[in-house]
């Protein structure tokens, strides 16, 4: 499947209108591209606890995993502060460990963007260099 990224970009940056960081100020957005051509959206969501806090990222993979989704071609990430300029954000450990167990780090792609017309991709293997993912486990 063929990846538009801009389509893409421009739904993280929607999804990221709906940011809930009233500790850190920094909004995050993803948009997850399904084999099936769907996209899931999600956002960072704070917790004055912090460690409950989930980022945008595994915010998109859960929703798509509770919908019953199970293979994914892309994601894509934007954030930058409120009324602040938009900055290159790559997705955290743990948000790499979640796409570890539902995508193929050969060809997963993670495009990290600081607007429209200005981003990056990534396969997830160079993100996460021997990963540990469902492949381990098998017999």
């Amino acid at each position: 499947m063929n990846i538009d990224c801009k389509t893409l970009i421009r739904e993280a940056i929607i999804a990221r209108e709906n940011a809930y960081a009233p500790y850190s100020d920094f909004l995050v957005g993803a948009a997850l591209l399904t084999a099936g051509g769907k996209i899931y959206r999600g956002c960072n969501i704070e917790n004055a606890a912090y460690t409950p806090t989930n980022c945008a990222e595994r915010t998109a993979f859960f929703t798509a995993a509770a919908a019953g989704e199970r293979e994914f071609i892309a994601l894509a990430v934007v954030g930058w502060k409120r009324n602040g300029v938009p900055e290159f954000v790559f997705p955290c450990g743990v948000c790499r460990q979640v796409m570890m167990e539902f995508c193929s780090p050969e060809t997963f792609t993670v495009i990290t963007a600081a607007g429209e017309d200005k981003y990056k991709t990534t396969l997830l293997r160079e993100l996460l260099p021997s990963g540990f993912g469902p492949a381990n486990l098998s017999g």
